[in-house]
């Protein structure tokens, strides 16, 4: 690239970076994120869709953005582990090669990376998993019989190599309860429970599928069947409506309502995604106070991360408005403005009693 053509890409860069200062815009986040993707700087476009999605999270544009910078990344990791497998091959090389192309669906480049790994390392059932796995995002995807006869052949020889792996045998056993070989699928899901006795989810899985009906063992005729029929004979266990999750989300309201009606706190919110319950002085949708809430935890979270010294779960930020107050775990955020005569010790705690319900509620999910 000449000169002059990188004085001019960088000149738009400054411009626009400061545009998403001054006037944020899901527009300007695109624009900026493009141009970083255009110099193959696609972990700079990652980190400009991410602050663009903190402010906008209901932005189309601004997931697509994330998802063209992600894929770009990819690439380059492929490109990367390619190299180190040609070099140095290890099945731990393999898997992860693999594991990129499943994200990135090149089912080509899948299919030769698995008959390379399975032809140097033969004793290695890791390949048969992962073949299994993208078959099976296929079968779900597609309810074709060829693709589930294919997952399940893969699974079956995952298990058969190696009998204690517990993905291969999980997997296998949901696959052939969803499609009505309920006896069948109780065996590994059995087997499953007595290599992890204490694995409350297995014995809830289990005991979920006894009650269903079986339609038989012949897995060749079920999954024609289920291609002819365009469904599935049973539901997965993920999607059993549980009523402890609406209790849980209840616990959750009852919370933010306590909170707000706290000595000094104006405003309280609770956030997962791009949905929010409020309480207190809030207008509406469009209220600061949310906007600052994410902008808050995306920060601290990405400052922390940069200087590689943990975690931010929890910050305050001090203003004219008074103080924030932002308790965050993985995807639950909790937050609650102040005035001066609020004791932020006890707001923050129970804002901490809220997100820990709330990543309660999604682990019973």
């Amino acid at each position: 690239m000449h000169l002059i053509q990188r004085m001019k890409i960088w000149k738009e860069l400054r411009r626009l970076e400061q545009r998403a200062r001054e006037q944020p815009a899901p527009t300007t986040f695109v624009d900026l994120g493009q141009v970083f993707i255009n110099l193959d700087e696609h972990a700079k476009a990652e980190r400009v869709a991410e602050d663009g999605l903190a402010l906008f999270p209901k932005s189309p544009e601004l997931r697509q953005l994330l998802e063209c910078a992600r894929r770009g990344l990819r690439q380059k990791r492929m490109a990367e582990l390619r190299a180190k497998v040609t070099r140095s091959p290890a099945p731990e090389l393999y898997r992860e090669l693999a594991q990129v192309q499943v994200e990135l669906g090149d089912s080509a480049g899948l299919h030769t990376t698995c008959q390379e790994w399975g032809m140097r390392f033969p004793d290695d059932a890791g390949c048969w998993l992962v073949l299994g796995q993208a078959r099976l995002v296929n079968f779900y995807r597609d309810l074709a019989s060829r693709e589930g006869q294919e997952a399940v052949r893969c699974l079956e020889r995952a298990v058969q190599m190696a009998p204690e792996d517990v993905s291969a045998r999980r997997l296998l056993g949901e696959v052939l309860y969803r499609i009505g070989a309920v006896r069948e699928s109780q065996k590994h899901l059995t087997q499953l429970l007595q290599f992890s006795p204490a694995d409350a989810e297995v014995d809830a899985l289990l005991r979920h599928v006894a009650a269903l009906a079986d339609h038989g063992d012949d897995v060749e005729a079920l999954l024609d069947e289920v291609e002819s029929q365009g469904s599935l004979r049973h539901a997965s266990f993920a999607a059993v409506p549980r009523a402890a999750g609406d209790a849980g989300m209840a616990r959750v309201r009852d919370g933010l309502a306590h909170v707000a009606d706290l000595p000094g706190v104006t405003k309280a919110t609770f956030i997962r995604g791009s949905k929010a319950l409020v309480k207190g002085a809030i207008r509406d949708g469009k209220d600061p106070f949310l906007r600052v809430a994410r902008v808050v935890a995306k920060a601290a979270h990405r400052f922390a991360r940069r200087l590689d010294i943990g975690t931010a779960n929890k910050s305050v930020v001090e203003g004219p408005f008074g103080d924030i107050c932002v308790c965050v775990y993985g995807e639950a955020l909790a937050a609650a403005q102040c005035d001066e005569t609020a004791d932020l010790a006890t707001v923050m705690a129970e804002l901490q009693e809220i997100v820990a319900g709330a990543l309660h509620v999604v682990e019973e999910a």
